[in-house]
Formats: structure tokens, sequence, C-alpha cells
């Protein structure tokens, strides 16, 4: 696992110790960074059940203003703070260490919205709508803001889920990635 590109390329990056982690494999990552292209400098980014932070990451490698990492595993947090500390990264990241849902609603009375949340959560846990739905609700995604769910190919998203409306869906394998924006 490394940093695909921008300021930090070619950097490796730990996973945390364990099974309980599937990180984004870099030709995932390739594509996802394809499809988003250009990430503005002032975009601040979620990586929700963050793992390595290698999607956080790769967003302040390539140009990202700001990240946030929620994890509630220890062996995690561990890991992005080295990967962060390794790719000389750390002020441009706050660390969370707690569940997501609750992370979500810390992030949201400090006022903070994201233009890009990720979310990849532990496999057959009904993770992804419950996270949605405490997104909506607690109002962290910006207008013009890209939600982006990892997920298992077994599992089919709707195309609208709450405000939030599909605007692409991409099969890698044994895995998708499903970008929601909200509705206009």
């Amino acid at each position: 696992m490394r940093v695909i590109s921008g300021s930090k390329k070619g950097y490796r990056l730990k996973a945390p110790k364990g099974k309980d982690t599937r990180p984004t494999e870099d030709r995932i990552k390739e594509s996802l960074f394809n499809i988003l292209r250009q990430i503005d400098e002032e975009s601040i980014v979620l990586d929700l059940y963050a793992g390595s932070g290698s999607i956080g990451i790769e967003f302040l490698s390539r140009g990202a203003k700001k990240a946030y990492f929620v994890d509630k595993s220890y062996s995690s947090i561990k890991a992005i703070r080295e990967n962060l500390s390794h790719t000389d990264l750390m002020g441009k990241a706050e660390i969370i260490k707690k569940d997501a849902l609750k992370a979500i609603e810390q992030i949201s009375s400090q006022k903070v919205q994201f233009d890009y949340i990720f979310i990849d959560p532990p496999y057959g846990q009904n993770l992804i709508i419950k996270t949605l739905q405490k997104i909506l609700r607690e109002d962290i995604l910006k207008e013009k803001g890209i939600i982006i769910v990892e997920h298992e190919k077994e599992l089919t998203l709707e195309d609208r889920i709450f405000e939030f409306s599909k605007s692409d869906c991409r099969n890698y394998g044994s895995k998708l990635l499903t970008f929601y924006i909200i509705n206009c």
C-alpha cells in the first residue's frame, strides 16, 4: 500500500495489525482519484472508518487543505499516526478515536463541513445507511460535497437514500465504489 500521486507519491503506508481492516487496494484508489479528478486546495475531507488512513492521506497528497481521520480501533489510530508522521502530513490532519456516528456528532458541534466524505465501514453491520443518515442529520456535507462509499459487491445501495442521490457506481471485482451527492 502506497501513496499513488501528489506531493507524497510513492510513500509506503502501514496497515493496522489484525484482520479487522481491508485497506483500499491501490488500483481502486487510483481509479477513485481519476474519477474525482483535480482536488481543490481548499477541500476538507473526512475519512470515516479510516483503517490505515490511506484515503485521507491520498487526498492530502493531492492538495486537500485538511483531512479528518475517524476510527475506533487502537491499532488503526496507531497506523494512521505513523502514516501521517512518515508522510509529514500530521499538520494537515485531525485524528479522532471514536465510533464513527459519535464522531460525526462531535464534528458537527464544531461546525465543520466536508467537500468529500469517504465511508468504508465493516461489512455486514448495516453501517452505511446509519452513517448516511447521521451525515444528513448533522449537516456535515457541503452543498456540492461528494460521499464515496466503498462496499462489498453483494450490497446493493439504492439510487436515492434520504436526501442523497447516487451519481456514480463503479465495480472492482468484489468491491464497489458508490458516489452520492445531495439532491438539488
